[in-house]
């Protein structure tokens, strides 16, 4: 694994655990709803992610960007449907998401170093 997607997995995974351990139940039920809101459906995992990126890029969240990344990658999307996807970020965000795009390619092109 790349060490900016081991930082970025491994300070989330921290992080997560730190806030979740508070035991604060709205956190926990925010949570609880994101997890399930991209289980498959009618929808499939991927479709949703993917959703999720659009929306992350057009918010510009790039840990939002990462994660949706990663998640679309394990989900089998490919480079060019990500990048259609980050496309359409950019076409409804506008040019403001340009440096969010150069993000997440640079991060995309680490997801697929992994592989080899």
């Amino acid at each position: 694994m790349s060490n900016q997607v081991k930082e970025f997995n491994d300070y989330r995974a921290k992080m997560n655990e730190k806030i979740l351990a508070d035991n604060n139940k709205v956190i926990k039920r925010i949570f609880n709803l994101d997890t399930n809101a991209y289980s498959a459906g009618a929808l499939d995992v991927k479709t949703k992610e993917l959703l999720g990126l659009v929306a992350s890029a057009v918010l510009r969240c790039d840990d939002c960007v990462k994660y949706h990344l990663e998640s679309s990658y394990n989900e089998g999307a490919t480079k060019e449907e990500v990048m259609e996807t980050l496309s359409i970020a950019t076409l409804v965000g506008g040019t403001i998401v340009v440096p969010h795009l150069r993000r997440a390619y640079e991060y995309w092109e680490e997801l697929e170093k992994q592989e080899g």
